[in-house]
C-alpha cells in the first residue's frame, strides 16, 4: 500500500536522518519534506549519521515549497497532532484508527471526510500520508484541517512529550503491524534448521538416571518420594530438552552418584 510520511518546517538535520532510520526498519521508503530549515539537509553530515545506514530513503527523499506538492496522489490524510483542534478531525489513536481505516480499505472512506466542499471523498488505495509538524510549534491548525484524523499517540497523561523522530517511529511500527507485519527475525542462535528435540524415551532414561542419582546423594527418599520425579518430569518437558542436553544431564547424574561414593 503507497505510504508517505511528510515532514513540515522541519528545523533540525538530525531528525530527518532519524525519520529515515525509523522509516526503513518498518519498510518504508516515501519522505517529503515541506520547506525545510536546511535547503541542503538531505546531504547535512547530521542528517546522514543519524540515519544509521538508511541512505536509500534519504536518496529518495524529496523536497517540495508546499503540503499541496507533498500531497500529491495522496488520499487518506493523517495529522499527527496531540491536542484536539475545535471544528478539526476526530482524534484518534493510532492503533484504534488503522483498525477502523483497512476495515475500508476496498470503500469511499465517508467517515473520515471533511464537511468542507472541497475535500475529496478519498480510498485507501491511492494511498495514505502521515503528516508530522515542525519540532517547535507541531502542526498548523490550516494544515490539521486538511487531514481526516488526528493520530494522538497514548502517552503518560503528566508527560506526553515525544520527538519526532520516536513519533515517527512509533506511528511507522503501528501502520506496519496494521499491514501484517514482518516475520520474526532469526534467534540469537542463528537461523538454522529446527533444533532436533529428546524424545519421550530418552527424557524417561534421563529421569531414572536422575531418580538413582538423587537417592544416591540423600535428596530423595525413595519411601517417601512425594512429588519430586512428577515435578521433575514436568519441568524437564518443559524445557523441551535436546539429545545434546539430556546427555549432559546424565553426566551430571553420574557426578551426584561419584561423589557419594565413600572415597577409597
Amino acid at each position: 500500500m503507497k505510504t508517505r510520511f511528510i515532514l513540515i518546517h522541519t528545523s533540525h538535520a538530525g531528525n530527518v536522518g532519524a525519520a529515515a532510520r525509523a522509516m526503513k526498519t518498518m519498510g518504508f521508503d516515501d519522505l517529503v519534506l515541506v520547506a525545510p530549515r536546511w535547503a541542503n539537509v538531505l546531504r547535512r553530515e547530521e542528517t546522514i549519521q543519524r540515519a544509521s545506514g538508511a541512505l536509500d530513503v534519504l536518496e529518495n527523499a524529496r523536497i517540495v515549497a508546499t503540503l499541496d506538492e507533498a500531497l500529491d496522489g495522496m488520499s487518506h490524510l493523517c495529522a499527527t497532532a496531540m491536542t484536539p483542534r475545535d471544528f478539526g478531525p476526530p482524534t484518534r489513536s493510532p492503533r484504534e484508527h488503522f483498525d477502523l481505516l483497512l476495515k475500508k480499505e476496498h470503500c469511499p472512506l465517508e467517515e473520515y471526510a471533511l464537511e468542507a466542499d472541497s475535500a475529496p471523498t478519498p480510498t485507501v488505495e491511492a494511498g495514505v500520508a502521515f503528516l508530522f509538524g515542525s519540532e517547535r510549534f507541531g502542526m498548523a491548525n490550516d494544515d490539521v484541517y486538511r487531514c481526516h484524523v488526528a493520530l494522538s499517540i497514548p502517552t503518560n497523561p503528566t508527560f506526553g512529550s515525544l520527538n519526532l523522530g520516536a513519533a515517527i517511529q512509533v506511528v511507522a511500527y503501528e501502520w506496519r503491524l496494521a499491514l501484517g507485519g514482518f516475520a520474526a527475525g532469526p534467534s540469537h542462535e542463528g537461523s538454522a534448521a529446527p533444533t532436533e528435540r529428546a524424545d519421550a524415551a530418552q527424557v524417561a532414561g534421563m529421569l531414572a538416571h536422575w531418580e538413582r542419582a538423587l537417592v544416591d546423594i540423600g535428596f530423595l527418599d525413595p519411601a517417601a518420594p512425594k512429588k519430586l520425579m512428577p515435578r521433575l518430569n514436568q519441568l524437564f518437558n518443559r524445557a523441551q530438552l535436546t539429545p545434546e542436553e539430556i546427555h549432559i544431564l546424565r553426566g551430571v547424574a553420574k557426578a551426584m552418584t561419584g561423589a557419594a561414593q565413600p572415597k577409597r
